[in-house]
């Protein structure tokens, strides 16, 4: 049964048969297979994974980063990020960096974050000299930080699935979400001054950086609020969740005052459809998942891992090897829900901690985000940039080689992820 599982399932992907309705029908299909015609029991399956507090929290991220995106923010985080990074050699390139990774903990979503931002900056690099498939990797490279960077849809899916503290994965993701930011920043330097891209202007003031910090503070207050309130043990991620959309639309309707009707139709309408999509996956994964788990798979893949004889490093390698590959050709969402049973079994028996291995699997999954053929943020830099593709792809591949560095780096250093954590206790 298992075999048909995953041949039906790889037929329905072949065909381009939308991720949520192929698990779907895979499961069906094998359901009946086996002899069960009370189908009565699957909707009820469907819904129970549904019915989860903390699920919650991942419909009101989303509509919060939506918020946040078209709320007249945006602008004010890169104009802040300009007045701290954009003396340097590739100014711009770090600008659009430090936005996305401002931008990270607002809207939890990398493609939302890669679109806001670049909107802003790719055509200002352009006009600027900054060759137009560079400019766009830059945004799609920076967009991947919107889900390491707290708060995180795929941190709270991970948590969800794999019944760990959603609140310990935020904290765990901060270190290795600027560390990453870092990293390309340091990439974004060395290639600009290979292309002679946006030489160094004159240094920056601290009144340029106070009235940039003036006008973007009450951006910069939201991921204070939410976080703090988490960390501080005055709110739960799902209600901080809540709070959040509260006050993204207090902020964009009275202070930055461009939340119109027509705007709020937009933010409603794509929100729920980004929701609805994320938990329809949800819904028919939890069936893949009730077959794998009845079929033992993960039993038995785990047992098959740890009977190999390979060491414990060995292990953690081949797992981020095949979850790099994966993220190359599977949606994030999808994968945290399908890959989370089936892999935490195998690195909690070798010792990793859930949390540690919950940053592993999203650093990892962010790398597809700009990896061809799915690679969403390239997509949404390349529709926003206006450029092909090819030329975004072949752009981000620096980035992308450091992308896999960072994975190593927060792989066998956890006191990145859990660092935070300890000095909390």
């Amino acid at each position: 049964m298992v075999i048909l599982l995953f041949v039906a399932l790889f037929v329905l992907f072949l065909i381009n048969v939308p991720i949520a309705i192929a698990l779907g029908l895979a499961s069906v299909i094998v359901f009946i297979a086996s002899g069960q015609t009370d189908l009565i029991t699957l909707p009820q399956r469907m819904f129970a994974a549904l019915d989860s507090f903390p699920l919650m929290a991942a419909p009101f991220f989303i509509l919060a980063g939506k918020l946040m995106e078209h709320g007249g923010i945006s602008q004010r985080i890169v104009d802040f990020a300009k007045s701290l990074v954009g003396q340097f050699r590739g100014g711009l390139a770090h600008v659009a960096i430090v936005s996305c990774l401002i931008f990270a903990a607002l809207s939890g979503s990398a493609s939302a974050t890669t679109a806001a931002v670049g909107a802003i900056l790719i055509s200002s690099m352009v006009k600027n000299g900054y060759d137009r498939n560079f400019a766009a990797a830059v945004n799609a490279a920076g967009g991947t930080t919107g889900i390491i960077i707290p708060p995180s849809v795929p941190l709270v899916l991970y948590g969800v699935s794999a019944g760990t503290s959603v609140g310990a994965l935020f904290i765990a993701g901060i270190l290795p979400g600027i560390m990453i930011g870092l990293s390309l920043m340091l990439v974004a330097y060395i290639i600009s001054r290979i292309k002679g891209y946006g030489a160094a202007s004159e240094p920056t003031n601290i009144r340029k950086i106070g009235t940039s910090f003036k006008d973007a503070f009450l951006a910069l207050l939201m991921p204070i609020i939410i976080l703090g309130g988490i960390y501080g043990g005055f709110f739960t991620p799902t209600e901080a969740s809540a709070i959040a959309v509260v006050y993204g639309f207090l902020v964009g309707i009275f202070v930055y005052k461009q939340l119109t009707l027509g705007v709020m139709r937009k933010i409603l309408v794509e929100s729920a459809v980004t929701s609805s999509v994320i938990m329809f996956i949800i819904s028919t994964a939890a069936l893949f998942g009730m077959i794998l788990t009845r079929e033992q798979v993960p039993q038995s893949f785990a047992g098959l891992i740890m009977d190999s004889a390979l060491s414990p490093i060995m292990i953690i390698l081949l797992i981020n090897v095949m979850l790099l590959l994966i993220g190359t050709f599977m949606e994030t969402i999808a994968s945290v829900i399908i890959l989370t049973p089936i892999l935490l079994p195998i690195v909690t028996s070798i010792g990793m901690d859930p949390v540690h291995f919950g940053i592993i699997m999203i650093v990892n999954l962010s790398i597809g985000l700009i990896t061809p053929p799915v690679g969403v943020s390239l997509f949404v830099a390349a529709q926003v940039g206006e450029t092909k593709f090819e030329g975004v792809v072949r752009a981000v591949t620096p980035f992308l080689l450091m992308m896999i560095i960072n994975v190593l780096i927060v792989t066998f250093f956890p006191f990145l992820s859990m660092g935070l954590l300890q000095l909390r206790q």
